[in-house]
């Protein structure tokens, strides 16, 4: 067997998660995790975003993961370093580690994406941060790799 073909055999067939397996970090926006690292070898994680009108994450860095984003459904804006846009269903970018970035559903509906983090680890945040008060959730960000550095974007 061939080095390529053993690496193709380590991508993980990926899962469905069903109502049970969503966790709700923030009112307004819910995540599923679609292919853990633990199933990927601590390549990568896949997570599915569904938030509703006026959510989003604030300003923030990573330190350790690049992260790619996926628009599913609806219309979501974004900041980027230096760069604002809006990025409509279909949109597909990646935010390299160490930009400063923000997402937030500034719609009158909900938006979908997948956010995908390379390499993976970071969805251990997102479980430990369900049920955290806003208070505490800087420092929990800080010891995955995160740094808080601005607002959630407004209008």
């Amino acid at each position: 067997m061939t080095a390529h073909a053993k690496a193709e055999l380590d991508v993980p067939a990926g899962g469905v998660a069903n109502d049970g397996d969503w966790m709700q970090i923030a009112p307004g926006e819910r995540l599923a995790m679609r292919i853990s690292s633990g199933e990927a070898n601590g390549r990568y994680a896949a997570m599915e975003v569904v938030a509703g009108p006026g959510f989003g994450p604030p300003l923030h860095i990573h330190q350790n993961e690049d992260e790619h984003f996926v628009v599913l459904e609806g219309s979501v804006s974004f900041v980027c370093g230096d760069r604002k846009f809006d990025a409509a269903a279909g949109t597909a970018f990646t935010v390299p580690k160490g930009v400063p970035h923000a997402w937030a559903n500034l719609s009158e509906t909900d938006i979908r994406m997948l956010g995908v983090f390379v390499p993976g680890g970071l969805e251990q945040f997102f479980l430990e941060a369900q049920g955290v008060s806003a208070n505490e959730i800087e420092a929990l960000a800080a010891s995955h790799g995160m740094v808080i550095v601005g607002p959630t974007i407004r209008r």
